[in-house]
């Protein structure tokens, strides 16, 4: 088998039993594992009494997201990871021409699919669309989706490209280079985890891409949904810590207090849409990432890529010039 195709839990029941099967379904020529995080629910019986053939990992305690994939790739040896998100529905062949690429393009070492949205399966979904970049600030938007606007799927990103980043939703990495780049960074728990992986990847000349031919739905929000100050906060405080991590060293302080400030707006913008619960959110995660500013500091490498960013500013794109869509960006 050339790939492994490992889906993390955490008291998932319902999303194992309504989207495993597809899975299984299409993944003949993969080895199918899921890796839980310490569920309580009836997880792990469900998986033993309902799908024998996958292969259960079962990791100590509730990792996150990111520590929670470390710990279970370290006994997966297959040469491919697809790290899949328990919401996930795959469709035919949609392993084969990721495979193909990985074995034709050696310095390629990330892709993800096409990511349509599972209740709405004629639009782009929010978590990678198709595929992801960053502006000038370390903002994040997609081909298909910038911010909250989604694109209808016309074919309009039907061209296998090199993007910036892959999401996490749906993410296949050689399994020699997530070992490399020693995984996610654990500091995360959830949330942006892939794009600084993505980045530090791209920092040492590996090639991310866009496959198209492959397609999956996303449910997203399953496992924490937007609304959940605890989701504003891990994004926030992330996006410092890569910024922190991956910036230029000449670009470090104006890039990183420009962002402070533009966060500070965004919670100022929280304030008067009545969502104090998510100005606090902010105001957390600025505190976190003082305390931990030397800590990212030291993981910094030598090799800091200078053309990181497709935008100047997302921002001003988006919400002054009015542009919506990636084309007009």
């Amino acid at each position: 088998m050339k790939t492994a195709v490992v889906i993390l839990n955490w008291n998932g029941t319902k999303l194992l039993q309504q989207f495993l099967p597809s899975v299984i379904q299409f993944s003949g020529n993969a080895t199918i594992y899921v890796a839980d995080n310490a569920s309580t629910d009836t997880s792990i019986a469900v998986l033993k009494a309902e799908f024998p053939t996958v292969k259960i990992i079962e990791n100590a305690g509730n990792y996150g997201f990111a520590k929670g994939y470390n710990e279970a790739l370290k006994c997966v040896e297959e040469p491919y990871y697809a790290l899949v998100n328990s919401d996930i529905e795959v469709t035919e062949n949609w392993l084969q021409p990721i495979e193909t690429i990985f074995d034709n393009e050696p310095n390629t070492a990330i892709i993800q699919p096409k990511l349509l949205d599972y209740k709405k399966k004629t639009h782009f979904e929010y978590a990678g669309a198709a595929g992801g970049f960053i502006d000038k600030f370390g903002f994040p938007f997609c081909k298909g989706r910038i911010f909250n606007t989604l694109e209808e799927d016309l074919g309009q990103y039907d061209t296998e490209t090199q993007i910036f980043w892959a999401t996490g939703a749906c993410f296949f990495i050689r399994k020699d280079v997530f070992r490399t780049l020693q995984g996610f960074d654990a500091d995360f728990f959830a949330h942006q985890e892939e794009i600084d992986l993505c980045w530090r990847a791209n920092n040492l000349g590996y090639v991310v891409k866009y496959c198209p031919s492959s397609v999956v739905f996303h449910v997203g929000g399953a496992t924490l949904n937007e609304a959940d100050p605890k989701k504003t906060f891990l994004n926030f405080r992330n996006s410092l810590a890569i910024l922190t991590k991956n910036l230029p060293k000449e670009k470090l302080f104006p890039i990183i207090f420009s962002r402070l400030c533009l966060d500070g707006l965004a919670g100022i913008h929280f304030l008067f849409q009545g969502k104090a619960i998510h100005t606090v959110a902010i105001l957390k995660a600025h505190f976190y990432f003082y305390h931990l500013i030397g800590r990212n500091l030291k993981k910094r490498s030598n090799n800091q890529k200078k053309d990181y960013y497709f935008a100047k500013s997302i921002v001003w794109n988006y919400f002054v010039q009015k542009k919506k869509t990636f084309k007009r960006i």
